[in-house]
């Protein structure tokens, strides 16, 4: 890793290897942190190459059983081969689900544009039927989020909360940060009290003490949901959650595709520049 992106790697990607990632894994695990696993990439436009990045997170799965470390993991569905097919990403994807209900672990469908929301839903409705170890993502930002959240709470499928890094059109979501605050609370509030173990991804402090105030106020205990953060990225904050008897899951991005998952994050919205460097000298 070299240049200025290859400094921010450094620190928030935990290495080339599953065996540099599960270090740091470990490491979390000792502070009581739990953590999700990522393999860096997207948008696999080939059936072999999406057959073999499955077979990966197979890997990554035996791996955690192996090693015993506390994590799961999380898949983007174009690196499963979305862009093929979705009848092709359904059964690339189940061999990933089968591996982790072997293993007694859970897959986190992650939410990439809008232009894939409407068919990851439809795929993740798919799967929660057969696989019920698995959840998806859902972000504030866009306007259709209240209804897929009472969809999936209704279907008691788990959900991870985020703001949205993506830069999207005014006519799907929500363009002033106040707003997407505002949904961010009102979303969070919508899952505490209605859904299944939601994680709550936030690294801002207002969302954090506004969850935190709204499960003490109506009696939502500690162990129904958990905090979720980015690898690299408030690390104390992280530890002082979980001090205060909450739980707290880090996601741990690895491998060797970090340039172009950070160039295209950086390149695509500007507030995601302005997120790292924020957090840069955060401890």
């Amino acid at each position: 890793m070299s240049g200025i992106l290859g400094f921010f790697a450094k620190r928030f990607v935990a290495g080339d290897t599953f065996e540099q990632a599960v270090d740091a894994v470990r490491q979390l695990n000792d502070k009581g942190i739990t953590t999700t696993l990522d393999i860096l990439g997207e948008n696999v436009t080939s059936e072999s190459e999406a057959a073999e990045k499955a077979n990966s997170y197979i890997d990554v799965l035996d791996g955690i059983e192996r090693t015993g470390v506390d994590s799961n993991v999380s898949v983007k569905l174009t690196q499963m081969g979305l862009d093929v097919s979705d009848e092709f990403c359904l059964k690339n994807v189940s061999r990933i689900f089968d591996k982790a209900q072997e293993h007694n672990n859970f897959v986190r469908v992650d939410m990439e544009g809008s232009a894939y929301t409407e068919r990851t839903l439809n795929l993740v409705y798919r799967w929660h039927e057969k696989y019920p170890n698995m959840g998806t993502v859902i972000q504030a930002m866009l306007h259709r989020s209240t209804a897929d959240i009472m969809e999936l709470n209704q279907r008691k499928i788990r959900v991870r909360l985020c703001k949205g890094a993506y830069k999207e059109p005014a006519s799907v979501a929500i363009q002033e940060k106040s707003l997407v605050n505002k949904n961010y609370k009102k979303l969070t509030e919508l899952l505490l009290s209605e859904g299944n173990y939601p994680a709550i991804a936030t690294h801002d402090m207002n969302m954090i003490d506004h969850a935190i105030d709204y499960a003490q106020r109506h009696d939502i205990k500690p162990d129904q949901f958990e905090f979720q953060m980015l690898y690299g990225i408030r690390r104390k904050l992280q530890e002082d959650i979980i001090k205060d008897g909450y739980r707290m899951r880090v996601y741990v991005p690895f491998g060797t595709h970090w340039f172009p998952y950070y160039y295209r994050r950086l390149r695509e919205r500007k507030e995601n520049i302005f997120f790292i460097l924020k957090n840069l000298f955060k401890s």
